[in-house]
Formats: structure tokens, C-alpha cells, sequence
């Protein structure tokens, strides 16, 4: 539910990029008419014929579905009315696509809960590899054990990289993912990010170079971190 137009696109072309399937609306009218299933709901406070706080009541005294909160009403009093009447997350605007894709998967996990990984400490890690966890709730990263100190755009392109494995990102899909999609500086700043987790999480993961295109994730198994590393992230330095 979001009445401004390119906000909406961007939120919408965001959402496809990862999978979702999207169904806009621009009126609170719309949403609480609209008949079809959705698996997670976003909500925009400032629509135009009532407040979202409401349609946020009223979605919620009908249902369980998740409901994420997007506003620019940064207040600290709306924030704590919205969780109260029902919403279970709320992002602040401007926002970037990552956080939202972040917010959506966690509240879809508290929702339908999954076993933990094999061996992961706690039901808010995921393993990868004999070596390396990722706890998405608390933002912490474990090597061995220990926990890593990581930048905070270190561990969104960590956390980014690590939902597919092995899968190749293109630096527009990253730069958009973990930097938003209003980033307009330089994609160098990508390759040093890069070298520093390369660096951070030696022999646990690799990070794969793919020249002109962007890079691959692939978790060490076998404790041989040097094969498929890509060497230092500046030689790949094409910016997209």
C-alpha cells in the first residue's frame, strides 16, 4: 500500500528482483477490498483517503498475516502506536530495498518458524560451512566460534551474498541491495568491501571475481580458503 508512484515502482521492481510476487494498491480502500492471498503485507502510514493506522488495525483484528510499516513519519510515537495496534516491523523512509527484503524475510520467519540449521548456535543463526554462522536477528557473524567485527555494509554484503551461494551478483544487483537503489558514488567502494570480508572470513568463504560481470559467494567445506578466492577484489575494478 503506497500512494507515491516512484516509490512504489522502485519498491515493486526491488521486491520481483528477489522473487516476490507484488500486488499494489494505492488507497487504504483498495487494500482492505483487496481479496486476493499475500503472504506479508506493506504499509504505508500516509495514504490518501485515511490513516494507514488504521487499515493497520483493521488487517490485523482480520488475521495473522505479517505486517511491515513504511513511513516517513519517523516519530518515535507512531512507531510504538503501529506496534501496538498489530504491525510486527516498521521501516523508516527513505529506506533501501535490502532492509526491506531483510525486514520481510525475518518477519516471515517468526511466522513460520524453520529448523535451525545443523549445528547453528541458536535458532537465529544459519551455518555455512564447518566454520562460519550468520545470525540475521542480532547482525552478528561467528568464525569458529568467535564473533567477527564487521563494518555494517560489510555484514549487509555478507549477509546479501550468503542467501545464495554460489549464485552470481551482478555489481547493479548488489550496489541496489546493499547500497539501495538511489546510490549514485562509485562501485569501487563494492571491491574494497569485498576484499575486506575477503580478508575477515579467510578460509571459511571464497569470493569469486567474474570480471565485467560482478561476484560469487561460495562457502569453503573442505578448509581450502585460497581455491576460487579471486584474489584482491581491485582486479576486478569494471565499474557497471
Amino acid at each position: 500500500m503506497e500512494d507515491d508512484e516512484p516509490v512504489a515502482e522502485s519498491l515493486r521492481r526491488g521486491l520481483k528482483r528477489y522473487g516476490f510476487e507484488v500486488e499494489w494498491v494505492t488507497t487504504g480502500r483498495a487494500a482492505l477490498d483487496h481479496t486476493g492471498p499475500y503472504d506479508v503485507v506493506l504499509l504505508d502510514l500516509g495514504l490518501p483517503d485515511t490513516d494507514g493506522l488504521d487499515v493497520c488495525k483493521t488487517l490485523r483484528a482480520r488475521g495473522d498475516v505479517p505486517i511491515i510499516v513504511i513511513s516517513a513519519r519517523s516519530d518515535e510515537t507512531d512507531r510504538v502506536v503501529g506496534l501496538e495496534i498489530g504491525a510486527d516491523d516498521y521501516v523508516s523512509k527513505p529506506f533501501g530495498v535490502r532492509e526491506v527484503i531483510a525486514r520481510i524475510r525475518a518477519v516471515m520467519r517468526r511466522a513460520q518458524p524453520r529448523t535451525p540449521a545443523a549445528g547453528a548456535p541458536g535458532s537465529g543463526s544459519d551455518r555455512y560451512g564447518p566454520r562460519l554462522t550468520v545470525d540475521r536477528k542480532a547482525a552478528r557473524v561467528r568464525l569458529d566460534g568467535e564473533e567477527v567485527a564487521l563494518a555494517p555494509k560489510e555484514y549487509d554484503l555478507l549477509a546479501f551474498l550468503t542467501e545464495e551461494p554460489g549464485a552470481l551478483m551482478s555489481r547493479e544487483q548488489i550496489m541496489e541491495a546493499v547500497w539501495d537503489a538511489n546510490w549514485f558514488g562509485p562501485t569501487k567502494t563494492l571491491d574494497v568491501h569485498v576484499a575486506a570480508l575477503r580478508r575477515k572470513l579467510a578460509g571459511a568463504i571464497t569470493i569469486e571475481a567474474v570480471r565485467g560481470v560482478g561476484f560469487r559467494l561460495e562457502i569453503v567445506e573442505d578448509g581450502d580458503g585460497d581455491k576460487g578466492s579471486g584474489g584482491d577484489a581491485s582486479t576486478d575494478s569494471a565499474a557497471s
